[in-house]
């Protein structure tokens, strides 16, 4: 790891974090950070930055700690290689690349060529790319660690027990079968044979999914009303951020990277790229997710030229980050006094069910609900179904055959 140009030019990054309003003591564990990088020649001879990350896992067993070193040792790692600042719009957080560095020199082509494949397509976003890779990783170790180091080596008998115990439970879910076998297929062009049987050696699973938790009718109404109040403890980028998550059903990610350009204010329409699903969507004019976005805007967001709606609340006042809309949530049901228990979803996710499971019971044809939730295939929609209550109801058997005594409906 070259880091002659880290020591040279480390003081212009603290100058410019500096400038730009960033917490004093958070500059300062970031200059140590940098300082104990150039003076510890057992660090400054590892490899990357991921290998130093590795090194400090070693010997901490401090939780905080560790999610800090990642943070700042991706922000040297970006300004030391690329020359690039921070600005609050990329994840600042090295990539430790998981099992994948104690793979052998076959298993980390195959893994290359994956994270290559899935590049070249664009379909997928990074942070998706990066948990399929590292749990493609997670399975090879585990085939290296019974002996096996090359592709060829893979056998049926030996994936079998990678994914199911010995009493046929599941030890790794259906996703991961699917990541495994989205690896083989960018793997095909260089051996069609091989990959094509690694394949068709990975076992049945039966998918299962976990009940689906829905906004109930007087939920709604208390976030409605929370929303609304202009004494309650939300700010006003926080009430914009949940009106538009509970009118169109907007995913975190796209709330986050909603700009300025792309908000209609005249015609009440946003205009997106979505990026999950990478296709345009327009939506249909309301006025209340106008009025809010216009609020926000005159009254409270910072004005310093961000081409972004919603940003940080701390400086440098930077885009959103998707994880702070999550949190967004979290803080309108608590405010609405909802949704307090651990077990309870607090994410905007459980807005679009919402408002995927409303379409349903009243009648709205399934394509339709798919483009307006963003939706790139109908099947995606598989999952709302079962919070349709409406249309669940009438299928619904009766008792009659089952005869009760009386005694049942005594205190009905």
């Amino acid at each position: 790891m070259n880091i002659q140009n880290l020591r040279e030019k480390y003081p212009e990054l603290i100058r410019h974090m500096k400038e730009h309003g960033y917490n004093h003591y958070y500059v300062e564990r970031l200059e140590r950070q940098i300082k104990v990088i150039l003076s510890n020649p057992e660090i400054s001879s590892l490899d990357s930055y991921s290998d130093v990350y590795q090194y400090c896992t070693a010997r901490t067993t401090s939780k905080d700690g560790l999610r800090c070193r990642l943070t700042f040792l991706g922000i040297i790692e970006r300004f030391a290689l690329r020359g690039e600042y921070p600005d609050d719009r990329t994840r600042q957080k090295i990539k430790t690349r998981g099992k994948y560095q104690f793979l052998s020199p076959e298993f980390h082509g195959v893994m290359d060529t994956y994270q290559a494949y899935e590049e070249r397509r664009g379909v997928k976003k990074s942070s998706t790319i990066y948990g399929g890779f590292s749990s493609g990783a997670s399975f090879l170790y585990e085939l290296q660690c019974a002996g096996i180091s090359v592709p060829e080596g893979i056998t049926q008998k030996s994936i079998i027990p990678v994914f199911l115990n010995q009493d046929g439970t599941l030890r790794r879910s259906c996703s991961c079968k699917k990541t495994v076998a989205a690896v083989f297929r960018a793997n095909i062009p260089a051996n069609p044979e091989l990959y094509n049987r690694l394949i068709a050696y990975l076992p049945e699973l039966r998918e299962t999914r976990k009940n689906i938790q829905y906004l109930t009718d007087e939920e709604v109404a208390k976030i409605k009303r929370v929303l609304a109040k202009s004494d309650s403890a939300l700010s006003l980028r926080d009430k914009a951020a949940g009106i538009l998550a509970l009118v169109y059903g907007l995913r975190c990610c796209d709330i986050a990277k909603l700009k300025i350009d792309e908000v209609d204010l005249e015609s009440e329409k946003l205009s997106i790229c979505q990026q999950k699903a990478a296709v345009p969507l327009e939506l249909p004019p309301a006025a209340s997710v106008g009025n809010a976005i216009y609020d926000c805007a005159e009254s409270e967001r910072p004005k310093n030229g961000s081409e972004f709606v919603f940003l940080s609340e701390n400086r440098p006042y930077g885009r959103l980050a998707e994880s702070s809309a999550g949190n967004i949530a979290a803080k309108i049901m608590a405010a609405a006094g909802i949704r307090q228990n651990e077990s309870e979803r607090k994410g905007f996710h459980i807005f679009r069910r919402r408002l995927a499971a409303g379409l349903l019971g009243n009648g709205i044809s399934q394509p339709i609900i798919s483009k307006i939730a963003g939706h790139a295939s109908p099947d995606s929609l598989e999952t709302y179904l079962s919070a349709d209550f409406v249309h669940l109801k009438e299928f619904a058997l009766g008792i009659e055959r089952f005869p009760l005594r009386m005694e049942v409906f005594a205190n009905a």
